[in-house]
């Protein structure tokens, strides 16, 4: 039998087929291509094949696409990451947020709650909001969540606690019962325009604005080609990593192209720990 990890990495490609998230044209462009550009077409349809994608007579439309994605990238990681108990224990949540970004759903949660005043000291002054920007908005996708511990778990094997000591830790459920952000994780099924940018920027929101922990931050693609997906995986200090939803068959197509200049620019991301496998992120969140 296949591993949990490995298992549910097949699965989830084969969500994305039966979706038809992943699918071939007609003409043999995938639906994650960029069919104006003949290195992505040629990747993206190696993939594709790799994945058993099907023909349909139209893709499914940008938006559409990427909300089956998320969905899909929420159902692993709510079938894995729970799994982790021996590297990670706790009482874990997955939630698929971005379809809810009007309700501000990060100050639902620790170390973020403190923004729902924010948000209502901005819509009360129009002036706050010309000060501030959007420096102060984080529409996540998914969120990994922490329930807050009662002491009895956090004293299982040592009376760790009492009413005298961690009066203001937010694991302790006794000081604070809002659940806690341990990861955001943003889903992008392509890296047109200024996808990559906008992923930047709400990482230094995320890092700027909290009241404690930086959580993990991490983006989840479908990007074929190498250059695009430099344009976010490169540099530090906003994103922790990149995943790509399915990366040895993305090795594999990048290697048969024969271009020189997105062989070197995979390994580079690679090799500098910039880019993992989707079946990563689990044992990553875990850290």
């Amino acid at each position: 039998m296949p591993a949990v990890l490995t298992e549910a990495r097949m699965d989830f490609h084969r969500d994305l087929v039966d979706r038809k998230t992943l699918s071939l044209a007609p003409d043999g462009v995938a639906s994650n291509a960029d069919s104006g550009q003949k290195t992505s077409v040629g990747i993206a349809l190696s993939i594709a094949k790799d994945l058993s994608a099907q023909v349909i007579e139209k893709k499914l439309t940008g938006q559409r696409a990427g909300k089956q994605f998320e969905e899909a990238v929420e159902g692993f990681l709510k079938r894995t990451f729970p799994l982790l108990q021996s590297l990670r224990p706790g009482k874990w949540v997955v939630e698929n947020v971005g379809g809810s970004r009007a309700e501000y759903q990060i100050s639902k949660y620790e170390p973020y709650s403190h923004l729902a005043d924010l948000a209502i000291a901005v819509e009360r002054n129009p002036d706050l909001a010309s000060i501030l920007g959007n420096s102060y908005e984080i529409s996540p996708d998914i969120l990994v969540l922490r329930h807050p511990e009662p002491d009895s778990v956090i004293n299982r094997d040592w009376n760790l606690v009492d009413a005298d000591s961690g009066r203001y830790a937010i694991i302790r459920e006794s000081n604070q019962n809002h659940p806690i952000v341990h990861a955001i994780v943003s889903c992008k099924w392509t890296l047109r325009s200024d996808r990559a940018q906008n992923a930047r920027s709400e990482a230094l929101n995320i890092i700027r604005n909290r009241k404690g922990r930086t959580p993990h931050i991490a983006v989840v693609t479908g990007e074929p080609s190498p250059s695009r997906l430099a344009s976010l995986a490169l540099g530090t200090g906003d994103i922790d990593t990149v995943y790509h939803f399915a990366l040895p068959e993305l090795m594999k197509a990048v290697l048969e192209s024969q271009n020189d200049e997105a062989v070197n620019m995979l390994y580079t991301l690679t090799s500098g720990r910039r880019l993992r496998d989707i079946s990563d992120l689990p044992l990553d969140l875990a850290i």
